[in-house]
């Protein structure tokens, strides 16, 4: 079975810190790329960040700078630091697998997505 669990939202004042996880689960055999998104009540879903099955990354231009994404050596955790946040930084973030290459079979066909953590940045 397969799971994606992020964690580590909260309520913040603008300039602090968050630290989100995605724990994925039942992946172990896949190639995928992995990213970050958010939305906001009204906003359309932003991708912010992304880490691909290579290891290689990117952030939106509206989070560069402050917001960084790594992944533990296992590569079933993904961190997204978050620093010097902003009240338009408040949001709803959740993690989403995507197929990396082609290829693949079975459950590695397709993307999941999981539960999000609310992060609120208040001025």
């Amino acid at each position: 079975q397969v799971r994606l669990v992020a964690s580590g939202g909260g309520s913040v004042q603008a300039g602090e810190s968050l630290r989100l996880s995605c724990v994925v689960s039942g992946l172990d055999l896949c190639r995928y790329d992995l990213r970050w998104y958010r939305q906001a009540p009204g906003k359309e879903r932003e991708i912010i960040s992304n880490i691909n099955n290579d290891g290689s990354t990117s952030v939106a231009d509206s989070v560069k700078g402050r917001f960084t994404i790594s992944q533990g050596n296992d590569k079933n955790t993904v961190w997204l630091q978050m620093n010097s946040l902003k009240p338009e930084d408040t949001a709803m973030y959740a993690c989403e697998t995507r197929p990396s290459g082609s290829g693949n079979s079975g459950i590695c066909r397709l993307g999941y997505g999981g539960q999000a953590t609310q992060v609120t940045v208040s001025s």
